[in-house]
Formats: C-alpha cells, sequence, structure tokens
C-alpha cells in the first residue's frame, strides 16, 4: 500500500506518452477495440444465458468485426490519400483546413453502433437499464451519420 502514490504516478506517465504518442484520435481507436471485444462478450454472455449460443453465430460475430475494423481501415486509408493529394499537387484544395475527417467518424460511428448492442446485451443479461439511455446513443449515432453526409453533401 505504501507504493499506491509510485503505482498511480507510473500509469499517469504511460498513459501521458500514449496521449502523445497517440492523440485522441489514437484513444479513440483504443475505445473501438475495447468496445468491440465488450460487445462479443456480452453478446456471448447473453446468448448462453438465453440457451442459444452456436459457434457459428459467434464465428459470423467475429466475422462481422473484422468487417468492421476494414472498413476503419479503408477510412484511414482515403484520409491518408486526400491528406497527401492535398500536399503535394498543385490546384487540388478543399474549402477548409484537411487534417483527418473520414476516420474519426467512421469509428464514432462503430464506437455508438458497438455501445448500442452492448446495452441491448446488457438488458438480455438482466439488466435494467433507461430507455432514454438507448434513445440518446441511437440520436447521436444519427447525427454523426448526418454529419457524415452533410460534408458529402448527401440527404438522407
Amino acid at each position: 500500500m505504501e507504493h499506491i502514490n509510485t503505482v498511480k504516478a507510473a500509469v499517469a506517465s504511460a498513459l501521458a506518452v500514449l496521449t502523445a504518442l497517440w492523440g485522441w484520435f489514437g484513444w479513440l481507436v483504443v475505445l473501438f477495440v475495447c468496445c468491440m471485444a465488450a460487445d462479443y462478450l456480452t453478446g456471448s454472455a447473453a446468448a448462453i444465458r438465453r440457451g442459444e449460443w452456436s459457434s457459428q453465430v459467434a464465428r459470423d460475430g467475429i466475422w462481422h468485426k473484422t468487417g468492421s475494423i476494414l472498413v476503419v481501415l479503408v477510412a484511414g486509408a482515403a484520409d491518408l490519400l486526400i491528406g497527401t493529394i492535398l500536399d503535394h499537387l498543385p490546384g487540388i484544395a478543399l474549402p477548409f483546413q484537411y487534417s483527418v475527417l473520414i476516420c474519426p467518424i467512421v469509428v464514432i460511428w462503430y464506437v455508438l453502433t458497438e455501445l448500442g448492442s452492448i446495452l441491448e446485451n446488457a438488458v438480455a443479461l438482466g439488466a435494467p437499464a433507461p430507455a432514454w439511455l438507448a434513445k440518446i446513443l441511437a440520436m447521436t449515432k444519427d447525427a454523426v451519420d448526418k454529419a457524415g453526409g452533410d460534408e458529402t453533401n448527401e440527404n438522407h
């Protein structure tokens, strides 16, 4: 117990180093990965509780998560490509400053999707949850979806 302050300082230092290396977007990706894992685990637990667990369904869930990761990688590659084009090809410009745009929006959209699914799994496991929480997650996901659509002048 006498070394608790040393442990706290070490954890805080490690998190500060990671934040300096990753920035806010890196932590967003960490949240995405943690939410995917929590969704898979809570979904499996809910299926076991209902007596409906299936290795095929579990594998399908892993394939689904793999597809989500691929979509995030495509969004990251698109951000990288757009940034490179803007930095190196003269005459091509956007009406706003661009560093990254697509990938953070996609990751946030997926995190909100995962949080909604985790909430559904928690309720299936018997946890009470306020109805407004699911509504807030859905509204926020819709707002993020709209923001991405607004950037492309898309109307949903």
